[in-house]
């Protein structure tokens, strides 16, 4: 188990960032050849700075708050939170400190993995009511499991180092996880259990294993409107 341990935690991340790079750049560029359309996109033009407009319409989804506010408001919440996880994954990195380097927390101290999970649950559920679930096809269903335990495998790490830090935590610090990328991001190869030590190591493997099919299947799947969002909103403001 340690050989196929090693292939998901090294092999399969440099894999799983390649083809997550290579699709989007291609799936742009396919976007971009594509044929021009004969009418324009605008849908009720508006006067003023349109990138600025395109921007508050890409962020602030003002049609979605209109129709739909409860989902506007979990849609609002993941995405900051979403945003607030990336800053803390790069806070792992030994040479990017955000909080302080012997900190045991990630940025929330867990608070962020709590409003994804409920955000997820929720896109989720959601999906089992009409008049969403006649369009939902299985694929939605799965990304959105895939989603939800990359968060919940990830938050259980979080959660434990944060909040249960006078039980020992998780053992695997935060610090250990820095370690690991650092070793990745140098193209190193090492065996991660010589920095990652513990009983609790087959759950970042697992974590580590939910983010590279994630990376894997993003380009292919409807998460790739996080690239043409700005784009398209510009467009339906008038080209």
């Amino acid at each position: 188990m340690n050989t196929v341990y090693y292939l998901i935690m090294v092999p399969m991340v440099y894999l799983a960032v390649a083809v997550c790079l290579i699709g989007v750049i291609a799936r742009l560029i396919a976007l971009g050849r594509a044929p021009r359309h004969p009418h324009s996109l605008a849908i009720f033009p508006q006067r003023g700075p349109r990138f600025l407009g395109a921007l508050g319409d890409t962020f602030g989804m003002p049609t979605v708050r209109r129709h739909q506010p409860l989902l506007w408001f979990f849609l609002l919440l993941y995405h900051l939170a979403f945003l607030v996880l990336i800053a803390s994954h790069f806070d792992l990195f030994p040479g990017i400190r955000i909080l302080p380097a012997d900190s045991p927390h990630m940025i929330g101290a867990g608070a962020v993995g709590v409003v994804l999970t409920l955000a997820l649950f929720y896109f989720l559920i959601r999906r089992f009511r009409s008049p969403i679930r006649e369009i939902t096809v299985p694929s939605d269903y799965l990304l959105l499991l895939l989603l939800l335990f990359l968060v919940l495998t990830g938050s259980t790490i979080s959660w434990a180092n944060s909040w249960n830090s006078e039980a020992g935590g998780f053992v695997i610090t935060k610090q250990d996880f820095g370690l690991y990328l650092d070793g990745l991001a140098r193209f190193r190869f090492e065996d991660p259990r010589e920095v990652l030590y513990g009983s609790h190591y087959i759950v970042v493997v697992l974590h580590v294993l939910l983010a590279n099919l994630f990376l894997i299947l993003l380009p292919f799947s409807k998460i790739m409107h996080t690239f043409i969002a700005l784009p398209m909103n510009r467009l339906r403001r008038g080209a």
